[in-house]
């Protein structure tokens, strides 16, 4: 499978890994702003943008999609900021959780860290599938954002990389909660309300975004 990844600018390296049924085009107001300090490396998720689309239900999992980030970041040879907005978001999150060594820092955009109770999971499962044909992909492709344990959960207090949760203001008032929920639980964790902002808030308010991500990166020292 092909996975299609753009990148540019020099300096410290900033993934970042977009939402459901989008591409790297998304971040590209966010790139603008950040590729003068910064390499700035976009991904698009297989199933979307320019990656190739396969039949095999199997590429379309949180676990295959972790392991393409193995592959970029590995690639990279140094320690990144990993950044995601909604379902890259969590996979941001779920490759903190389960990845040591490779990150110097992760930023989540309007997210949350799935789901402990399996009635809870089930429920967005189910939510996910009837709202497939909002997202512009394949049924199959769009299975990527199925919450199929509580990994990131029962390991929240072992992700020690700073963390920066940026929630919009107008955006779903549970990702604002999720974003004070890893607060509490994350050793090294902060959240920002993006104010105006919304689902989208990189694309539509990137200047406000970006200097979250700009000051956050500056705590990180060398």
């Amino acid at each position: 499978m092909h996975v299609h990844v753009e990148r540019s600018g020099a300096g410290t390296p900033l993934v970042f890994v977009h939402g459901l049924g989008m591409s790297g085009a998304t971040w590209d107001s966010c790139r603008r702003l950040l590729e003068n300090r910064h390499e700035v490396i976009a991904i698009d998720l297989p199933g979307h943008g320019r990656s190739s689309v396969t039949d095999d239900p199997a590429d379309y999992t949180r676990d295959r999609a972790l392991e393409h980030l193995d592959d970029l970041l590995g690639s990279i040879g140094r320690p990144v900021v990993l950044i995601g907005h909604s379902l890259g978001g969590y996979l941001a999150l779920a490759y903190a959780a389960t990845r040591r060594g490779n990150l110097r820092g992760v930023v989540v955009l309007n997210t949350g860290p799935g789901f402990r109770d399996p009635v809870k999971r089930q429920e967005w499962n189910d939510r996910s599938r009837r709202n497939t044909h909002r997202f512009g992909v394949p049924a199959h492709v769009a299975e990527m954002n199925l919450q199929e344990d509580s990994v990131v959960m029962d390991r929240l207090a072992e992700i020690d990389t700073p963390t920066l949760f940026l929630a919009g203001e107008l955006d779903r008032p549970e990702y604002a909660s999720a974003g004070q929920y890893l607060e509490r639980k994350l050793p090294s964790a902060k959240l920002v309300v993006i104010a105006g902002g919304g689902h989208a808030m990189h694309e539509t308010h990137a200047e406000a975004v970006v200097g979250e991500i700009e000051s956050f990166i500056d705590t990180l020292g060398t």
